[in-house]
């Protein structure tokens, strides 16, 4: 049985996208999401709307044009597992995009609802916070592309890179509610990416109640939407894995509730700066 919750990548279209994800496909509210396999010269273009944009340049390289601003190179890596964050373009409600690929390039394109915040910059890596969390099994590092503490109006982006054998997104927590300061309402997808592009993760999203209880095997390229409940992932031995974190509800803030059964597993310090 396909599950609702996992979107698997097709070939690539006449803009190279891969995926292509509205709101109202995905039955939420918040998050729209594409991501785009480019050769050089390609062109990817998206007019301006309602939304603000987040631009984030996995790998390669692109000249980007949003609104009246022109940055003439983006890009930081040759491939995700490379080392440094990836750059993002923010943009601001209103404003077209358009991107044209230097060398072969993937592209994500995460869309949210304005917010009060109406921007357009150029994050780059070296402004981002790297983050080792956890120990042990949960080990793992994080790149904080754009988070709540950033200047933007809804979105949020995290990359987040697991070693074959550890687990992240844990201790299993969820943020489906919003109850500030306690707990945040916030839709999540997550973007996967392998060292080995036969890798695999397992993801479970369920919820106290068990009315949501799915487990699920993302594999390289894959979507996993996470509307609501707790949602640990699992990287299997042998196979290092990457997502991309995209997040967005009402408030722009990052308030979880942790499963009671697991707290005890944490071990690292929720209450730093996002």
């Amino acid at each position: 049985m396909t599950s609702d919750l996992l979107r698997h990548p097709g070939p690539p279209g006449p803009d190279g996208a891969t995926i292509r994800l509205e709101p109202a496909d995905a039955g939420w509210s918040y998050i729209g999401f594409a991501t785009h396999r480019l050769a050089a010269g390609d062109v990817v273009r998206r007019p301006g709307d309602e939304r603000e944009v987040g631009l984030i340049v996995l790998e390669g390289a692109c000249r980007v044009r949003a609104g009246d601003r022109v940055f003439a190179q983006v890009g930081s890596r040759d491939g995700v597992f490379d080392g440094p964050p990836a750059p993002v373009v923010l943009v601001e409600p209103g404003a077209d995009l358009e991107l044209e690929a230097l060398r072969p390039t993937t592209v994500a394109v995460a869309a949210a609802p304005a917010g009060d915040v109406r921007v357009t910059r150029l994050v780059e890596p070296a402004e981002m916070r790297v983050e080792q969390r956890g120990r042990g099994n949960t080990a793992r590092r994080i790149h904080h592309l754009l988070p709540p503490d950033a200047e933007a109006g809804r979105l949020i982006l995290v990359e987040v890179f697991t070693p074959g054998g550890n687990w992240s997104s844990y201790p299993p927590h969820k943020h489906d509610t919003e109850d500030q300061p306690r707990e945040s309402y916030l839709e999540e997808l997550y973007y996967y990416r392998f060292a080995r592009p036969e890798g695999f993760a397992f993801q479970r999203i369920y919820t106290a109640d068990r009315s949501l209880d799915e487990a699920l095997t993302p594999m390289d390229g894959d979507v996993v939407l996470v509307p609501k409940g707790y949602h640990p992932v699992g990287m299997p031995a042998g196979y290092d894995g990457y997502y991309l974190n995209v997040m967005a509800g009402p408030t722009r803030l990052w308030h979880f509730t942790m499963d009671p059964d697991h707290a005890w597993l944490m071990d690292w310090d929720p209450s730093k700066p996002r």
